[in-house]
């Protein structure tokens, strides 16, 4: 009787086991990208999401050896997103500022560059803010980028013009409906400077890091209190030290980003 109980106890554990191993190997992780902010997220000719925040989310699924699931958001659907649990975690180069922190956690830092403005040449856009009365400035829509605009551009007389995508921005700027654009540095220099339509564009003013705007660098998004944090950043960690990180990032940039 103790005998064919222990056998059956034994079975039974070896059957949890193999269950909870299944489940472990079928683990996935839902991420949230907006793919319209190239290099960073973008999408291909054929219609796939690709960019250097899908390349590192990529990189974090297979080190923790979970399945990505990618779900497109807009930007401003990020952070609800998460808040209603659609999305596991958010990596669409979302800085982690004092304001964001309030409602949800960050993994650590992973990139970290300045914003700068982008104007025409010939704009006559020199001194700032004094030279942004009466100019129209295009900023992504509800983005630290949007933030510092309205608390300082504004009220220097600048006119803020607010879009969907930082795509779009580009677009009107081209066309001559906006006189300026603040965005991050490489998201100009990828999405306007470095193409031909972008040669008669350039930065002008200082560079812009205010951590209270601009945050610690970039970071992924998740819940407040979520144990996913800590997973992630020992993900970003291994993703470091193995060369990963590297490989990835010299496939978008010439130059490190990863910051201090």
């Amino acid at each position: 009787m103790n005998q064919k109980m222990s056998l059956t106890t034994l079975g039974l554990s070896g059957l949890i086991a193999l269950c909870s191993s299944v489940q472990a190997a079928g683990e996935s992780l839902r991420l949230g990208i907006e793919a319209a902010y190239p290099p960073f997220a973008f999408k291909t000719a054929d219609n796939r999401i690709q960019g250097f925040d899908y390349d590192i989310g990529e990189a974090i699924c297979a080190e923790m050896k979970v399945q990505c699931e990618w779900t497109e958001v807009e930007f401003d659907g990020l952070i609800p997103s998460l808040k209603v649990r659609k999305i596991d975690a958010a990596i669409s180069s979302v800085s982690i500022t004092p304001d964001r922190l309030k409602s949800v956690d960050f993994s650590n830092s992973y990139y970290r560059l300045p914003a700068k403005i982008a104007h025409r040449k010939d704009s006559g856009v020199q001194a700032i803010p004094a030279d942004l009365a009466g100019k129209r400035v295009g900023v992504q829509r509800s983005t630290n980028f949007d933030r510092y605009a309205t608390d300082y551009f504004e009220p220097a007389g600048a006119k803020i013009v607010r879009y969907g995508n930082q795509n779009e921005v580009f677009l009107d700027l081209l066309a001559g409906r906006i006189d300026v654009t603040l965005a991050g540095s490489v998201a100009i220099e990828e999405g306007l400077l470095n193409k031909p339509e972008g040669k008669a564009f350039e930065f002008v003013g200082p560079s812009y890091t205010d951590v209270n705007y601009f945050g610690m660098g970039a970071g992924i998004a998740v819940r407040k209190n979520d144990p996913l944090a800590g997973r992630i950043n020992q993900a970003l960690a291994a993703i470091r030290s193995n060369g990963t990180y590297d490989k990835i990032r010299s496939k978008y940039f010439a130059y490190d980003i990863y910051g201090e």
